[in-house]
């Protein structure tokens, strides 16, 4: 989608399209149907681009909820963006007034506007800039936040309390992994954010722990299970602990943060309940006081499954009953899988190298009951553990990524 394209969308006439497009079938089954129909009526270009908006809103209602519906997007924009439920956690640590670095679409500095924070966005895009504006009218808080074009690094933060800044992470070859080849670079970034009193600059939940500035306060945030991001909080918004997990789940904060007391977990032998630590959990170093929660340990320290005889409701891990423990082969497996009724298949695997699709294809469980197979090991040995998620009060299965094999 080009510039001139956006703002025809935006006037009466592009308003009426796009809200055809929204009545249409615009799934890969209708789109052609729907295109050809509205083409009929108005001009090609102006019916490209509110289809292309139609699908991306459809798109962000996973992560914007019901606002998805009145915002606009660019498709690289939208795989950037903040979502709601950590937007709106962030905004309250501002006052303002705030500089946002590489705004994009605008998600959090709506947000703040929302909570009444004002501030101003810069991006080097045109297009992102004239959606950010677009963003901020929707909501009518473009008297609190404003966009503008321009290079982040050529930004003076001396007039604004606090800084936030967003860079990129990713180009047309997929995620960047290196801070030094984000768009900004994160060092050149972290030393602009450094002029103003306050600032937090997003990265990504992989940063590696020698990129992190001494004097950050690191916040690691997941949403219902799924680790979205992390924010290195900088000067007078550096306050607490250098590193903590947060945990949003459905509408509720939790934060575990270091203590070092419980920091090193003990080592033990496996336990009748298995607990998966949440990524935040992890990313953060962590586990130590999550295994303190409910006690339990590790029983290989260098991975991050803690097991306990307690079964003790946290928002910081997922519980399992482990009905069995054994050497891992496949032959043994599938023998327990028979012995427990297994059929419906979850496989887990941490610190345990194996092809989980090929692995489910020998297994080929045929019982009646769902149930999960936790792959890891115990110093060398390699070790499978036959699992179900725990019915006790307060204890819901979380879903974690299956190639996560982080350790503490």
């Amino acid at each position: 989608m080009q510039t001139d394209a956006f703002a025809a969308l935006l006037t009466p006439a592009g308003q009426e399209v796009l809200a055809r497009a929204a009545e249409a079938d615009t799934t890969e089954n209708g789109i052609l149907a729907a295109a050809s129909a509205l083409r009929g009526r108005y001009p090609a270009e102006l019916v490209g681009a509110a289809l292309t908006q139609t699908r991306l809103r459809a798109r962000a209602a996973a992560k914007f909820g019901p606002d998805a519906a009145r915002m606009y997007f660019t498709p690289h924009g939208l795989e950037q963006s903040t979502r709601t439920a950590v937007a709106a956690y962030r905004a309250a640590r501002f006052t303002g007034p705030v500089l946002e670095l590489c705004c994009g679409i605008g998600a959090d500095l709506l947000h703040r506007a929302r909570a009444g924070v004002p501030g101003d966005g810069v991006d080097v895009d045109p297009l992102t800039v004239a959606v950010a504006q677009a963003n901020l009218a929707a909501f009518d808080v473009g008297g609190t936040a404003s966009a503008r074009l321009g290079d982040a690094l050529d930004q003076d933060p001396s007039r604004y309390t606090e800084v936030f800044a967003d860079p990129g992470r990713r180009t047309s070859r997929g995620r960047v992994f290196d801070p030094k080849s984000y768009e900004p670079p994160l060092d050149r970034l972290l030393a602009l954010a450094a002029k103003a009193p306050g600032a937090c600059v997003k990265v990504a939940p992989g940063i590696p722990y020698e990129a992190i500035p001494e004097d950050a306060s690191t916040e690691w945030i997941s949403e219902d299970g799924d680790v979205k991001e992390a924010a290195l909080w900088l000067g007078r918004l550096a306050q607490g602990p250098s590193r903590k997990a947060t945990l949003l789940k459905r509408g509720e904060v939790h934060s575990l943060e270091p203590d070092e007391k419980t920091s090193v977990p003990p080592v033990r032998e496996w336990g009748a309940y298995l607990y998966e630590p949440d990524g935040a959990v992890i990313r953060a170093h962590l586990v130590g006081e999550a295994a303190a929660l409910v006690d339990g340990g590790l029983a290989d320290p260098r991975i991050a499954y803690i097991t306990s005889d307690s079964l003790i409701p946290t928002p910081y891990a997922a519980a399992y009953e482990i009905h069995e423990v054994l050497p891992f082969s496949v032959k043994r497996l599938k023998a327990a899988l028979r012995a427990h009724d297994v059929g419906a298949l979850t496989l887990k695997k941490r610190g345990f190298a194996a092809d989980l699709d090929r692995l489910r294809r020998d297994l080929r469980p045929s019982g009646t009951r769902p149930g999960t197979v936790v792959l890891t090991r115990v110093g060398d040995a390699p070790v499978a553990l036959v699992c179900a998620p725990a019915s006790g009060p307060g204890h819901k299965s979380a879903v974690q990524d299956p190639a996560n094999n982080g350790a503490r």
